[in-house]
């Protein structure tokens, strides 16, 4: 059991063990992030997602050492998919990044998506909470790569960086997915390639266009960058990098980290609530017999699932209404 001292103090060792036992959902460990809790609040969060192949986990190897010409503390959660067999991440973006394994002032953790929408995992703010404690400067935040639908991570990110290529229809299919809101920062990586200015200048007209959305801003509003990068000989990472903290500070600012901040806390706080809630109704509908009644009824198809559901949380309220 790691000890919360240690964790303070920034031990790599404790700091593992504990995001061991958020992934395992051990009970010790929610009682632990209360105490950490406190400790929190100011890292600089950065999420960076994209569909896959676009190179994410190449140019966070790159930022790293962009980064740390800088003396930054920086920690890096890596949301892999899950292995249907061992429910484990199947990818390992460590593996990826092995050239920074022995820097003390660096963390490089892959986490298993286990299913989780978005292209995050559950256990990925409590992490993100864990290593804030820790006192890493930067904390970045690598989505799953699993399609266009990844805009959760603006959720829990102060900064959400979207990464696209030349010559994949990348630039149209942001618009589709509504991601394009959620974009601070968006990168063409393997910017070498045919096209790279054609989608620059397509992101460039998009980002013109979510302009009228937003009249009830003020006109310190930060506008969205595209940059060219090629991540693997390092091209237009300084200036990424640059960009990143450009972004923080004009937030700092222009107090909008605090509204930034209270948003990712109200996210959070919301995703605990459902999560608790969802347990301890299902405990209680489970204890109380009648949700294998209803249960048994649906198996035989004498009621439909959605009606047994909606009895048993019909009932449960009535119940604790009486209470």
């Amino acid at each position: 059991m790691p000890e919360i001292k240690d964790i303070l103090e920034g031990s790599k060792i404790a700091g593992a063990r504990m995001i061991r036992l958020i992934e395992d959902s051990d009970p010790s460990a929610f009682e632990m992030l209360k105490l950490l809790y406190p400790h929190s609040g100011n890292a600089f969060i950065i999420g960076i997602t994209g569909p896959p192949g676009v190179g994410k986990s190449t140019l966070i190897d790159a930022l790293i050492l962009e980064f740390r010409k800088l003396d930054i503390k920086i920690a890096v959660i890596a949301v892999d998919p899950t292995s249907p067999i061992s429910g484990g991440a199947i990818l390992g973006d460590r593996l990826r990044m092995q050239r920074h394994a022995t820097d003390e002032k660096v963390f490089i953790r892959s986490m298993a998506s286990r299913g989780q929408k978005g292209g995050l995992s559950r256990a990925t703010k409590d992490a993100a909470i864990v290593l804030d404690a820790m006192g890493y400067e930067i904390i970045i935040i690598e989505t799953v790569g699993a399609g266009q639908g990844e805009f959760e991570v603006a959720t829990i990110a102060h900064s959400t960086g979207i990464i696209n290529i030349p010559g994949t229809g990348d630039g149209i299919q942001t618009v589709k997915a509504g991601i394009l809101e959620t974009g601070d920062v968006f990168i063409v990586n393997k910017s070498d390639k045919p096209d790279a200015d054609e989608l620059v200048h397509h992101l460039t007209r998009m980002i013109s266009m979510r302009k009228p959305f937003k009249t009830n801003l003020a006109k310190t509003n930060w506008t969205a960058r595209v940059l060219k990068t090629i991540a693997r000989d390092g091209t237009g990472v300084k200036e990424l990098a640059d960009t990143f903290l450009s972004h923080f500070d004009f937030m700092k600012k222009n107090s909008l980290l605090d509204q930034k901040r209270k948003k990712i806390e109200k996210s959070y706080f919301t995703s605990l609530l459902k999560d608790l809630i969802l347990k301890k109704v299902l405990l209680f509908a489970e204890t109380s017999g009648e949700y294998m009644e209803v249960l048994n009824k649906i198996q035989s198809r004498e009621m439909d699932p959605l009606s047994a559901a909606e009895l048993v949380v019909n009932n449960i309220c009535v119940l604790k209404s009486n209470n």
